[in-house]
């Protein structure tokens, strides 16, 4: 008895210590998202560069994710979270100190590879907690990720509104940032592999449970994508407000997502994964709508804001579907992230692409049509809802250390 008690206090452990690292990776995508109109000036790039420079942090996500699980079982989970969540904050600094068009692709390149290795990596290890603690913790762990990302785009949202520079800004946030993720990675859960078991394959087609929970994974980051890296340019050029204040629709933007998916937990298990995706698909649409109409910034935020709360719960539920699915759940859980992540490629330069060749409003209203997947098609969920007569006393604690 003392051993399973001694090993579920270990888990809940674990699980604090993940969510740490969630809100590291978030911190990081919150700094970056409020200096991009900075980083456009800096790098002296027209919307429409801009579009295709920010698609090469998810080119360089997909291409490097098949990594995360031969890097996790040739050195174990906790020290290739360690290593690769310290490569990742560390990356922030490189988008701000690039001086043109090429020199940022690449510098979001990297920046895109050591975020998408570290966000299957963290994933794995969440999906992880939750089997063993036996209730659903997924969506807690994204809220972290989310209130990780306001603090990051709060503190932005400061830096942009004193007019300082993003590389200091940025320098100083992955010192900080680095020494917390490293931190945190000392209590999650030490994974290794067993003696016999074959390392997996770096690249692999994703199983076809991944792609049907992907589809709606793919609506959801799209409009993620495009709100996070476009909320902040769209208010600032089509409605003409300030620095300050187009960043601040950032910083609305991910408050929301983090209420969310805070409180995304207990309206999951209350509602079900099918019904609370569905009802979030409608306010998501809705949102959509307030930001295409608005000639006013309040109305463009109101609607930056009520996006974010329609799209918040769907990426966690799609990894722990995907955790629950299929006889490889790891493999599960990559190929759902290179679908998502893809949605992440396509998102930004789409947006860029459509808005030079007509408006900012006609880009969202695309995110607009692509949030009516999320209504279309929430019953693919429906195979990986967890019973609601799981409970954590019920959950057998696994042996592995």
């Amino acid at each position: 008895m003392g051993n399973v008690v001694d090993e579920l206090r270990k888990v809940k452990r674990s699980r604090y210590a993940v969510a740490a690292v969630f809100a590291v990776h978030g911190a990081v995508t919150g700094s970056f998202a409020t200096r991009v109109p900075w980083i456009q000036d800096h790098a002296g790039v027209s919307a429409g560069q801009l579009g295709i420079a920010l698609a090469f942090p998810a080119l360089g996500a997909s291409v490097a994710m098949p990594l995360a699980g031969s890097i996790s079982h040739r050195f174990g989970a906790r020290n290739a979270l360690r290593g690769l969540i310290a490569l990742w904050t560390l990356s922030l600094v490189l988008p701000s100190l690039a001086p043109n068009l090429l020199t940022l692709c690449l510098a979001l390149f990297t920046y895109g590879a050591t975020a998408g290795m570290a966000d299957v990596a963290m994933n794995a290890l969440g999906v992880e907690v939750e089997n063993r603690l036996g209730r659903s913790i997924m969506s807690g762990l994204h809220g972290m990720w989310s209130a990780g990302a306001l603090v990051g785009s709060a503190a932005g949202t400061l830096a942009a509104h004193l007019g300082s520079d993003a590389r200091l800004h940025h320098a100083l946030a992955a010192a900080v940032l680095t020494v917390v993720g490293v931190l945190s990675c000392q209590w999650v859960l030490d994974l290794q592999p067993a003696e016999d078991e074959e390392p997996p394959p770096r690249f692999a087609l994703p199983p076809r449970s991944a792609l049907l929970i992907g589809a709606i994974g793919f609506c959801a980051v799209f409009a993620e994508g495009a709100s996070l890296d476009w909320s902040a340019v769209y208010l600032r050029e089509q409605l003409e407000t300030s620095a300050g204040l187009a960043a601040a629709c950032t910083t609305g933007f991910t408050l929301t997502m983090a209420l969310a998916r805070i409180a995304g937990d207990r309206i999951v298990d209350r509602f079900g994964a099918v019904r609370t995706v569905r009802a979030s698909g409608v306010l998501a649409v809705l949102g959509g709508l307030m930001i295409v109409v608005a000639e006013q910034p309040a109305v463009a935020m109101a609607g930056f804001a009520l996006m974010g709360l329609g799209i918040a719960v769907v990426v966690p539920l799609c990894f722990a579907a995907a955790g629950r699915s299929g006889s490889n759940p790891s493999l599960a859980i990559a190929g759902v992230a290179t679908i998502t992540y893809t949605s992440g490629l396509i998102a930004p330069s789409a947006i860029g692409m459509l808005a030079q060749a007509t408006s900012l409003m006609v880009s969202f209203c695309l995110v607009t049509a692509l949030s009516c997947g999320l209504v279309a098609f929430a019953g693919v969920l429906r195979p990986g809802e967890r019973t609601k007569t799981s409970r954590p006393e019920a959950a057998v604690p696994d042996p592995r250390p």
